[in-house]
C-alpha cells in the first residue's frame, strides 16, 4: 500500500487546524483558529447544455468489386496462351486468353467454301431461269418448265443463306478461341496452365474479373442495431430510412481512413437465420485502385445526437456497477449522483443517457477529494472551453 506525505506550509496548516494544535500560529488578533475549520476549496463546475454531439459505429465489412464477373470459356479446346498473369490491371477489350480448337479453324473454312458452292448454284439457276423464259416465248417449252426453274433459282438463294448463317456460326466459335476481358477490372486466380483442357462445363472459369471502378462493402447489422437504425432515421420502408444516412466513411486494414466517403445504398431487408442479422451494402469510389476486391475494412457510420448532455469522462467516477457524478446544489455543496452514459469515440466524453439534467452544474476537477455534502466554492467554466475537443 502506497501512501502520499504532504508537507504543508504553516499557513495551509493553520487553515485546517494541524497548527493550533501544534501551538504553532494564532489566527486573527492573536487568537487560534477554531478546531477542525477548513478553508473551502475551489473546483471548477461545467453548467450543463444541450450539445450536437458527433459520434460512429464501425461495422466490420468484406470488399468486393462492383462486377466480379467469371471468366469462362464458350468451346472445347487447349488452353494455348495466357496473355496476362494474376493480379493483372486489363481494360475492356484485352486480350486474356487463346484456345486451341482445330475442328473451329475447318468449319470456318467448309463453311466458306459452302458460300462459294451456293452462289455458283444461283448463278446456274439464274442461267436455267433465262434461259426457260426464252424458250417459253418461242413456245418451245411450255411454261411449267420455266416455274420449275424458277423453283430452282429460290431453291439454291436459300441455300446460299443457310451458307451464310453456317458462316457467320463458324466465325463466332473461332471468335471463341479467343477470350478477350468484357471490362475493365483485375484478373483474379488463374486455376488452369497452359495446355489445360477446357470447356465451358468446367468447374472453375478460366478466371474472375473485378470491375474496379467502385468498390462494394458488405457489412452487416444484428437485430438490435437494426431496430436503432429504423427508429433513428425517418422512412416508411428500409430503402427511405437508407437515403437519410450521411456519407460513410471506410477504415482500411491498417487502421486508416480511406480518402473517398461512401454512401449506403441498399440492405437485404431481410435477418437471416444463420446469423440474425441483416446485409447491407455501401459503395466506394476506387479511381487509384487502392481497394481490392475480397479484402476487409470497417464501415463507419456517423449519427449526430442532437440535444445531448455530454461530459468529460474524468468528471466521473465508479463505484461497484456505477458511474457517478458530484453535481452542485443550491448552497453550494456537492452530492453524487448516478448516470448512465455512451462513449464518445475520442474516448474523452460521456453522453450522458439518464440522470442529468440540462441546467445541472457537474464538478470537472479534483473529484478525488470530494464527498456527499462538501461545501466548495464553485468557479463556473464556459462551455466552449470544455467542448473545443469534442467538435
Amino acid at each position: 500500500m502506497t501512501r502520499t506525505i504532504r508537507i504543508l506550509s504553516s499557513a495551509s496548516m493553520c487553515a485546517i487546524g494541524i497548527a493550533a494544535m501544534l501551538g504553532g500560529c494564532k489566527g486573527k488578533q492573536g487568537q487560534m483558529p477554531p478546531m477542525g475549520a477548513a478553508a473551502i476549496q475551489e473546483y471548477n463546475v461545467l453548467p450543463l447544455s444541450p450539445q450536437t454531439v458527433s459520434v460512429y459505429t464501425d461495422y466490420p465489412a468484406q470488399l468486393q468489386g462492383q462486377e466480379v464477373i467469371e471468366i469462362r470459356p464458350k468451346i472445347e479446346g487447349y488452353l494455348e496462351e495466357l496473355y496476362v498473369d494474376e493480379g493483372a490491371s486489363v481494360r475492356r477489350g484485352q486480350k486474356l486468353f487463346r484456345i486451341s480448337s482445330p475442328q473451329y479453324a475447318q468449319e470456318l473454312r467448309s463453311a466458306e467454301a459452302g458460300i462459294k458452292t451456293a452462289q455458283a448454284d444461283i448463278k446456274t439457276a439464274e442461267i436455267a431461269v433465262t434461259k426457260a423464259k426464252a424458250l417459253v416465248e418461242k413456245e418451245i417449252v411450255s411454261q411449267f418448265e420455266l416455274e420449275s426453274a424458277e423453283y430452282t433459282l429460290e431453291a439454291r438463294k436459300a441455300t446460299l443463306a443457310q451458307a451464310q448463317a453456317t458462316l457467320a456460326n463458324a466465325r463466332a466459335n473461332m471468335g471463341y478461341t479467343l477470350v478477350s476481358s468484357p471490362a475493365d477490372g483485375v484478373i483474379g486466380t488463374i486455376p488452369y496452365k497452359k495446355g489445360s483442357l477446357v470447356s465451358g462445363s468446367s468447374a472453375n472459369p478460366l478466371t474472375t474479373l473485378a470491375a474496379d471502378k467502385s468498390m462494394y462493402a458488405y457489412f452487416a447489422l444484428n437485430e438490435k442495431q437494426l431496430l436503432d437504425f429504423s427508429r433513428t432515421y425517418k422512412g416508411r420502408t428500409l430503402q427511405e430510412k437508407l437515403k437519410q444516412l450521411p456519407a460513410v466513411q471506410l477504415v482500411l486494414a491498417d487502421g486508416s481512413l480511406y480518402d473517398q466517403t461512401g454512401k449506403v445504398e441498399t440492405a437485404s431487408g431481410l435477418l437471416t437465420t444463420a446469423t440474425g442479422s441483416s446485409n447491407l451494402r455501401a459503395t466506394f469510389p476506387n479511381p487509384e485502385n487502392l481497394l481490392q476486391s475480397g479484402a476487409s475494412a470497417s464501415v463507419r457510420v456517423p449519427r449526430n445526437e442532437t440535444n445531448a448532455l455530454s461530459i468529460p469522462q474524468n468528471a466521473t467516477y465508479e463505484l461497484q456497477d456505477k458511474r457517478l457524478v458530484y453535481v452542485l446544489t443550491q448552497d453550494n455543496k456537492v452530492v453524487s449522483r448516478a448516470i448512465k452514459t455512451t462513449p464518445t469515440n475520442d474516448g474523452q466524453f460521456f453522453i450522458v443517457n439518464q440522470g442529468l439534467n440540462a441546467g445541472d452544474k457537474v464538478v470537472v476537477s479534483g473529484i478525488i477529494n470530494l464527498k456527499d455534502s462538501m461545501a466548495i466554492k464553485p468557479v463556473l467554466v464556459s462551455p466552449q472551453t470544455v467542448y473545443h475537443t469534442q467538435r
